[in-house]
């Protein structure tokens, strides 16, 4: 017998801003049930666990134990520019001179995540 995961859960201070910024950045909607001041709330991912907002009176101190990495679908640098527009801060940057490495960004709660190299990066570095 195993387990299965069924979500990440994310603490945040407001559940359903938080859970907008991962919408757009996965490009997957809310629940159809989220609504403004909601305490919990998630978006379903196209593959594997969802995400689940669940908001909490702490604050965030420290660094993540666990966090999400991200495979874009375009340039890893697209992708930095694009997250950090949609309100990603940015944390770190370990992109190598040969183009491998990745980007450390956080969400607007200050969750860091990262950004890896797109299936054509990988291409470009071990062609």
């Amino acid at each position: 017998m195993v387990s299965v995961v069924q979500n990440v859960a994310i603490d945040c201070a407001d559940a359903y801003e938080l859970a907008r910024f991962w919408s757009a950045v996965t490009g997957r909607p809310l629940d159809p049930e989220a609504r403004p001041g909601d305490r919990e709330t998630q978006v379903p991912l196209a593959e594997g666990p969802m995400l689940y907002f669940n908001q909490v009176p702490e604050t965030k101190t420290g660094k993540n134990r666990i966090h999400l990495c991200l495979r874009p679908e375009t340039s890893r640098d697209q992708e930095v520019q694009r997250l950090r527009g949609l309100g990603a801060g940015f944390v770190a940057d370990h992109t190598h001179p040969d183009g491998t490495g990745w980007v450390i960004l956080a969400d607007p709660e200050g969750n860091e995540f990262c950004v890896l190299r797109s299936e054509s990066d990988r291409a470009a570095t071990t062609s």
